[in-house]
């Protein structure tokens, strides 16, 4: 094999100019995209040894203290406690309305189903934000409907986000309600794909329904419900939106949860370098979550694919 200085370059440099930049220009977009990533990254893990402060003109590195100091505050701690109860309740009744619709719809099509397809995607075309005003006007304890059906029942007054007992409740269900349809498109879009020939063998030798559900769509569904829960659980731990418009993490710090507890900390409070520690746990949390996912779904794709 020759060596480099023996290499002839002139054949190279005798082709036309866009063919020998092209390959750079392909890449090119790859490259600004991952200096973009990690130049904000590197300038967090920075800012978090800092004293940076928005008051401040100066700053100085105080190395690890602002960990420390978040580690030993029981904010912190509760807003933890915060962010999983959240991503836990959001993210579980998502997945099981997304897939129980999603097997509802595609059962078989009529009138009925179709129409239902349409209407459960709506929510998804809404900003969480949007939605959050709409359920607070229809909550109302004066003019909200919802309000009104509960009265129905002898429910008066009910708290919802202004009590710290059904605060999170009512964040958890606007959540549900905007972002349980982009589990049943994935559902749907599974169902689809799945091969016809196993459930007709199935149906031929009279296996029951719960039989099949639970022996073939559920085992060869399972990559389609991994990336719905990697993607939907990745959301819920750095929800902020939602909680912001509702109550801004009240009542109280009832929904104080990290991302909130980080926004109040670097832009209420102008201490950035102390809001820096919480983003970066945060982020830490969601790629160790997101790497388990990840591999349990390229573990069941395998065994669906039977590999």
């Amino acid at each position: 094999m020759p060596n480099d200085a023996s290499v002839d370059y002139s054949a190279y440099l005798k082709k036309p100019f866009l063919t020998r930049v092209l390959p750079y220009l392909i890449i090119a977009p790859a490259l600004l995209i991952t200096i973009g990533i990690l130049y904000p990254f590197v300038s967090a893990i920075y800012y978090s040894l800092t004293n940076y402060s928005f008051i401040r003109e100066t700053y100085r590195v105080i190395w690890g203290r602002n960990w420390f100091n978040m580690f030993s505050d029981p904010t912190f701690w509760h807003a933890a406690w915060v962010t999983t109860k959240y991503a836990f309740w959001s993210a579980g009744m998502e997945m099981l309305l997304g897939l129980g619709l999603g097997l509802l719809i595609c059962k078989k099509t009529n009138i009925f189903t179709s129409t239902l397809r349409v209407v459960l995607v709506f929510p998804l075309m809404i900003a969480p934000v949007i939605a959050t005003l709409i359920w607070q006007l229809m909550t109302n304890t004066s003019v909200g409907i919802i309000e009104k059906f509960l009265n129905l029942f002898g429910i008066y007054g009910f708290a919802w986000a202004s009590a710290h007992n059904t605060a999170l409740f009512t964040a958890v269900l606007i959540d549900v309600w905007v972002n349980t349809p982009f589990i049943i498109v994935l559902v749907v879009a599974g169902i689809n794909s799945l091969p016809k020939s196993p459930f007709e063998a199935a149906q031929v030798d009279g296996a029951s329904a719960w039989f099949t559900f639970k022996n073939l769509t559920l085992p060869m569904l399972k990559p389609f419900l991994y990336i719905a829960l990697i993607f939907r659980l990745m959301a819920a731990l750095q929800e902020y939106a939602i909680i912001f418009a509702l109550t801004k993490g009240g009542p109280g710090d009832t929904l104080m949860n990290l991302s909130l507890t980080a926004y109040n900390k670097g832009f209420y409070y102008k201490r950035f370098g102390e809001a820096m520690p919480y983003i970066l746990f945060l982020w830490l949390i969601i790629y160790i979550i997101a790497k388990v996912l990840v591999g349990k779904w390229l573990t069941v794709q395998r065994t669906a694919s039977g590999r």
